[in-house]
């Protein structure tokens, strides 16, 4: 890596080397398959492609509370994409997302299936299709989208950028650090005003932008996501402390935090999920 006091930019930049750190093999400046690999099919119509880090927790929370509901239709087959083997590269994959990211789900209960990727467009692709957690009246859904989007927004600084220069990156570099570290604090300086006179994001209901936020800023301030917790001081944000601790009591939030996650204490991982019973198995050994 060069000297940044004495680096120059390529007139024009080409890929010749991986850039290094945690995730260098998947940083790649093309899109596309890079090989043949059919998706499995369970016997559920809702089909998930997932990985249990935030953007996936987002999907498997929001389907379990949709359960929880008595929704009965959401009932779904969440299969493990391993993006550290480049499973999001296969082409089946690809298929139902062209961009590579996890989460990706197919409907099949539509024909032909209906594909919906981005964490963000399946919530509201789900809300909408079973009524729930989304507002209908104007102000409230208006308010509900915002918090939605702002977390679509916001959360790349998070984990692209703080998350990775704090945590991935092969050299620590004080001015990417501090860069994001301010704006990682500014965004949870917003959520805790906001939750200063609220219960939850939107007030006294629970919708699908608490489903998106929590495990993200809930996981930075409960969970200590990227270790960070004391270099952040996330105790001094104490409504978005109280706010997480109650989301995360949530039966529906502790099944879906489980759904698709490899790694961590055994009786917490659950890499597939075909059905609610797959809950109470113990782990393989």
């Amino acid at each position: 890596m060069s000297d940044t006091a004495n680096y120059t930019p390529p007139k024009v930049w080409q890929w010749d080397a991986e850039s290094g750190g945690t995730w260098a093999k998947i940083n790649r400046p093309i899109a596309g398959a890079t090989h043949e690999q059919e998706l499995p099919v369970g016997k559920h119509p809702l089909q998930l492609y997932s990985l249990a880090t935030p953007n996936g927790v987002k999907v498997t929370v929001m389907l379990e509370e949709l359960l929880a509901l008595g929704k009965r239709g959401a009932e779904y087959d969440a299969f493990l994409i391993d993006i550290s083997k480049g499973d999001q590269f296969g082409s089946g994959f690809v298929g139902v997302n062209p961009n590579s990211k996890i989460p990706a789900l197919l409907d099949r209960s539509a024909s032909p299936p209906i594909r919906v990727f981005e964490s963000g467009a399946i919530l509201v692709y789900l809300a909408e299709k079973f009524d729930a957690f989304l507002p209908k009246d104007p102000a409230p859904r208006a308010e509900c989208l915002s918090w939605l989007f702002w977390q679509m927004g916001s959360a790349p600084y998070l984990g692209g950028g703080f998350g990775h220069f704090y945590s991935y990156a092969p050299t620590k570099m004080e001015y990417c650090i501090n860069r994001f570290t301010m704006e990682v604090k500014r965004q949870l300086d917003v959520l805790d005003r906001n939750l200063a006179t609220r219960r939850y994001l939107c007030g006294d209901e629970y919708n699908i932008a608490d489903i998106a936020v929590y495990p993200w800023y809930g996981a930075l301030v409960t969970k200590n996501l990227y270790e960070a917790a004391e270099f952040l001081d996330v105790a001094s944000y104490r409504h978005v402390v109280r706010w997480a601790q109650e989301i995360e009591a949530r039966p529906a939030v502790q099944r879906g935090r489980r759904v698709n996650k490899t790694w961590g204490p055994e009786e917490e991982r659950l890499a597939e999920r075909h059905d609610a019973g797959d809950f109470d198995t113990p782990p393989a050994a």
